[in-house]
């Protein structure tokens, strides 16, 4: 990459990027927990609230990806900054258990849109740009390095702002602020890689988008791959404060928590373009390293033992899946790769589905330690993949083609 094309790569990704910072602001998240048991749930109930959301994604998330290639992925963008403004505001207004579901499908709808989406625009955009997909890691960590800014950010001011206004308001001031992504967005010069081949028929499309996802073969473990990346990420982020809820940690507690466990979303983007998973040593460090982390959360009580095991985790997780990014945009056209990566992020949360309700149900029953062994099966499995791929790698049987256009 040329310095010219890395500057006006930069210059196109910077409205991008602000779109992520301000959809990363949710004063609300560091104090959800809190305010979810104010107005009725229990472990078990949360469970299902995040089955829930989990539910509405796969109905919305391959569609969406559709309508991304096909109309517009920056439309979809807004639109997904829509939902997540409906969110914040149904969530501020709840005062019972089925108003506050309400306000979780409306993030399931945001996630949807989001998900996929932004990664194959980021994609799409380096490779108008230099040519090769190269950059793709590097600039995608820093999208998720700016939208995990905001997430640190609005939690520690979060957990402020509930101690002085209250928990509720935590969602209310988070709406303007999703309003400005919206702003950013429409300033976002949009790639044009999907529409190069021309406009074929709704049916047509869809029939590739599925033989895409569905074709096996050397995609297969890709695709395992991102999704038990992504579930291990949204059990965290579900999940992970219930250890801090647990031994009945102050309040005062949850915001630099969650602002370390956000943190590490946008530092494994970071350490993603340093990080070559492709060798298998290094992939191999790594699987044994989130194994181990998710060990602790079936042993320990101790909160900052626990909170440092999380973030561990979440840095290495949101490493590999950027990578496996990568693999998964090399391997596919780009006409149908929103549809495609929508269509991975949807068995994610299929997946999800009922392991957000076994969860739930355990820790409920047995405690989050037991429920912490849930951690440990799907790490030990991301960890041999991405290992094994690595070694199918070295061996020159990588899957995919580079770049994917």
């Amino acid at each position: 990459m040329t310095t010219v094309q890395r500057s006006r790569l930069k210059r196109r990704l910077l409205p991008l990027q602000a779109a992520a910072f301000l959809q990363g602001v949710g004063f609300w998240v560091p104090v959800e927990k809190l305010f979810m048991n104010e107005i009725g749930f229990d472990a078990a109930s949360i469970g299902l609230m995040a089955a829930a959301y989990a539910a509405i994604v796969p109905v919305i998330e391959v569609p969406s990806g559709i309508l991304a290639d096909r109309w517009s992925r920056r439309g979809v963008l807004v639109l997904s900054s829509v939902a997540l403004m409906v969110s914040a505001l149904l969530g501020g207004l709840s005062h019972s258990v089925p108003m506050y579901f309400l306000s979780a499908l409306a993030l399931g709808v945001f996630f949807a849109m989001y998900s996929g989406t932004m990664d194959a625009v980021v994609y799409d955009t380096v490779l108008e740009e230099t040519g090769d997909s190269d950059g793709f890691e590097r600039q995608l960590g820093r999208v998720r390095l700016v939208n995990s800014a905001a997430l640190v950010t609005s939690a520690l001011a979060g957990g402020a702002l509930a101690g002085l206004a209250g928990t509720r308001t935590t969602y209310l001031v988070t709406v303007p602020f999703v309003a400005l992504s919206i702003v950013a967005l429409l300033r976002f010069t949009e790639p044009q890689l999907h529409r190069a081949t021309g406009t074929t028929s709704l049916s047509a499309h869809v029939a590739l988008t599925c033989r895409t996802l569905t074709r096996g073969g050397r995609l297969l473990p890709v695709v395992t791959m991102a999704v038990l990346a992504a579930l291990i990420l949204q059990l965290l982020l579900e999940f992970g404060p219930l250890w801090l809820v647990a031994p009945a940690a102050p309040a005062l507690l949850y915001g630099p928590y969650w602002a370390g466990l956000v943190s590490a979303l946008g530092l494994g983007g970071l350490l993603a373009g340093k990080l070559d998973l492709d060798r298998p040593r290094t992939a191999a460090a790594v699987a044994v390293l989130m194994t181990a982390a998710g060990l602790t959360l079936t042993t320990s009580a101790h909160v900052l033992v626990v909170t440092g095991a999380q973030i561990l985790l979440a840095l290495l997780v949101v490493a590999a899946s950027i990578h496996v990014s990568r693999l998964l945009h090399d391997a596919v056209p780009a006409t149908v790769r929103t549809g495609v990566a929508s269509g991975v992020s949807t068995l994610s949360w299929i997946a999800f589905l009922p392991v957000a309700i076994v969860f739930g149900l355990v820790s409920e029953r047995h405690g989050v330690h037991t429920g912490g062994w849930m951690f440990v099966a799907v790490t030990v499995a991301a960890g041999l993949l991405v290992s094994a791929q690595a070694w199918r790698g070295a061996r020159g049987t990588a899957p995919g083609c580079r770049p994917g256009t």
